[in-house]
């Protein structure tokens, strides 16, 4: 029987390592579409829980209205979204952040996610996503699409190739109010089953909405 290492309590990981080793699949690479409200959120969580290795593709500098619901900070409006979230896990957990400050199309997607073990989707607009299906599909790589509705009421999670791009539709889920709520659980979610893909082999999809979370206050 192989002897158990000893926990490190000044580890940054310890939780996980206490719990639930991520180490034999930490160093997998996972490439991010979109460093937007799911996306951003998603990258610090992942990196928070000891995946070393990851890929962020996003044209898309920081506005002010970008700070309710992504972890930027007000001295970084104006820098590409990809870098500034490059640098901010770096500096939190040393991450290795590979940030590509460029517009996914259908001719250079293959290109931009050559390599990855597993793709997450995260794009807010119907031709990214269907770039990113397309090439995931092609190269047969595991590809998750996060998102959520324009009125920030839904959001799901569902693999390739079981994904069918959405019709565009009006509205800005990023100007809910309680846009950032959702998308943390949403990005929780989207950890768990990152996590089972990896350690479990298994991929499940998820959808929520407000109306499924009941609190009752007495």
């Amino acid at each position: 029987m192989t002897q158990q290492q000893p926990l490190n309590p000044q580890s940054p990981f310890f939780h996980e390592e206490r719990h639930a080793s991520l180490q034999p699949f930490s160093d997998r690479l996972i490439t991010i579409c979109g460093a937007g409200t799911l996306g951003a959120n998603v990258a610090e969580a992942l990196a928070r829980m000891g995946f070393t290795q990851l890929r962020v593709i996003d044209k898309d500098r920081i506005e002010m209205r970008n700070l309710s619901g992504q972890p930027y900070s007000r001295a970084e409006v104006g820098a590409p979204k990809a870098h500034a979230l490059a640098n901010l896990l770096y500096r939190v957990v040393q991450a290795r952040v590979d940030p590509k400050v460029v517009e996914l199309t259908g001719e250079n997607a293959a290109g931009l996610l050559k390599g990855s073990a597993l793709v997450v989707d995260a794009f807010d607009n119907v031709q990214a996503r269907e770039a990113v299906s397309r090439a995931a599909r092609e190269a047969d790589l595991a590809c998750l699409h996060i998102g959520f509705s324009g009125d920030g009421l839904y959001g799901s999670g569902i693999w390739e190739p079981r994904y069918q791009v959405p019709r565009e539709v009006p509205g800005d889920p990023c100007d809910y109010p309680l846009t950032r709520p959702l998308a943390l659980m949403l990005s929780a979610l989207t950890v768990r089953a990152i996590t089972d893909f990896f350690h479990l082999e298994q991929r499940h999809d998820f959808e929520l909405t407000w109306n499924d979370l009941r609190v009752h206050y007495g």
